[in-house]
């Protein structure tokens, strides 16, 4: 769920940790670095509540801009979908009872007020007291594949690896809850996954994890990007892959390198400006894909599901799910949003739902605007750079927690 021109804002934990008496984890978390945890993680069986930032600053309606002006299109359907994950939490019990019923006839006055009238405003604030940050795009791309192997369909998209390991460390140090290790065993000493040259070498015990074989190694690489896409078959239908998994390295922006090479204008360092290269330099292409040492493993998904599976555990709604930090935004709440279109000055002022997490996206004014499916939404998601502002909308009957603050991620805002 990267925008093509934005830099990653993983972390390297920077702690020591004490894990001596653990020695086969010790030289796994000095190789992999702690990286954070990836976009798209399988959805989880139960979504617990999520703390408020100390970052949320009360504000009164009147205080939003243009929130009346929102048509609310799409909204109640998404909101219904957000309701399968958090009504079970306390917190949500009430907007999700007040929604209109399933077959009523959507009443957009009254959803209006019923938000109103359920849900207390936040501005969103930045460590260093600005409210504005980043928002960028991202969406579901269609490629073209098929089961079996062939001269044309020939890079595979894999499943997950038998001997992959993951390694969770927050139930012993808390303070590591959103990192995971990815590992493999070797004899009884616990090393890091392959890296992505190993991995497209054959390397990895992959032979019979492919869920698919596509015909455009750049399109593959891009489906690991946004972490979910469909795939048409030479039949007519279509499969669904959603993230399942990923080798534990941080990504890295193949555009940047090709920037620093001087092989691509900063300008030109999108989608299609790394295609357009990559068919001027095929030889060259393998190895600028395994600069990025990290590799994504999926999963095959109900090809006639409403959207991809986000980090809520909920089908997206195209304009209207939002990928955040979760330490900054609880999952499955509602927010308003101000901000553009890619690439202009026409306004975007709504109410969106934050459904979705992202490796990039690290930081509590900073969030991914997903734009649905296909061709068209790939070129609204990979020009999109825009700058905005957040409104969390929180229950009133809940007052928030207030945890320590959140600290920049990387310069990010």
């Amino acid at each position: 769920m990267l925008s093509l021109e934005q830099e990653t804002n993983w972390k390297h934990c920077g702690k020591f940790l004490r894990l001596g008496q653990i020695a086969a984890l010790a030289s796994l978390l000095a190789q992999t670095a702690c990286a954070p945890m990836p976009a798209k993680k399988a959805p989880p069986p139960a979504i617990p509540p999520a703390p408020a930032t100390a970052h949320w600053q009360p504000v009164s309606w009147s205080d939003v801009p243009d929130w009346q002006q929102d048509d609310l299109a799409g909204l109640l359907p998404a909101l219904r979908k957000n309701c399968q994950a958090t009504a079970r939490q306390p917190q949500w019990q009430a907007l999700c009872t007040a929604l209109p019923p399933e077959d009523g006839v959507p009443d957009r006055a009254a959803l209006r007020q019923t938000l109103s009238e359920q849900l207390q405003p936040y501005q969103l604030i930045n460590p260093d007291n600005t409210a504005e940050g980043l928002i960028t795009g991202y969406y579901e791309p269609l490629l073209q594949g098929q089961r079996s192997r062939s001269k044309r369909f020939r890079y595979p998209v894999y499943g997950v690896p038998a001997d992959l390991l993951t390694i969770d460390l927050a139930a012993v140090y808390p303070e590591l809850k959103n990192m995971r290790l990815r590992g493999r065993l070797d004899g009884n000493k616990v090393i890091p996954y392959y890296d992505r040259s190993a991995i497209e070498a054959g390397k990895a015990p992959l032979q019979d994890k492919v869920l698919a074989w596509v015909d455009d190694p750049v399109a593959l690489f891009f489906l690991q990007v946004q972490g979910s896409g469909q795939i048409q078959l030479p039949d007519g239908s279509r499969m669904r892959v959603g993230y399942a998994d990923q080798n534990g390295y941080p990504y890295q922006s193949i555009g940047r390198v090709l920037v620093e090479r001087g092989e691509l204008p900063l300008e030109k360092a999108s989608m299609q400006g790394i295609r357009d290269w990559g068919r001027r330099h095929p030889d060259k292409l393998p190895e600028l894909l395994n600069s990025n040492p990290s590799y994504v493993f999926f999963r095959e998904l109900p090809a006639n599901g409403d959207g991809p599976i986000g980090s809520l555990g909920v089908p997206l709604t195209a304009t209207r799910s939002l990928a955040v930090d979760p330490r900054a935004i609880p999952l499955g709440t509602p927010v308003y949003l101000v901000t553009t279109w890619p690439n202009s000055n026409r306004p975007i002022e709504q109410f969106m739902l934050a459904q979705d997490t992202g490796g990039a996206i690290k930081g509590t004014v900073r969030a991914d605007f997903f734009w649905g499916f296909g061709d068209a939404a790939g070129a609204l998601a990979g020009a999109m750079r825009s700058t905005g502002r957040i409104w969390i909308l929180w229950p009133k009957t809940q007052p928030p927690l207030l945890p320590p603050p959140l600290q920049p991620a990387n310069g990010a805002s």
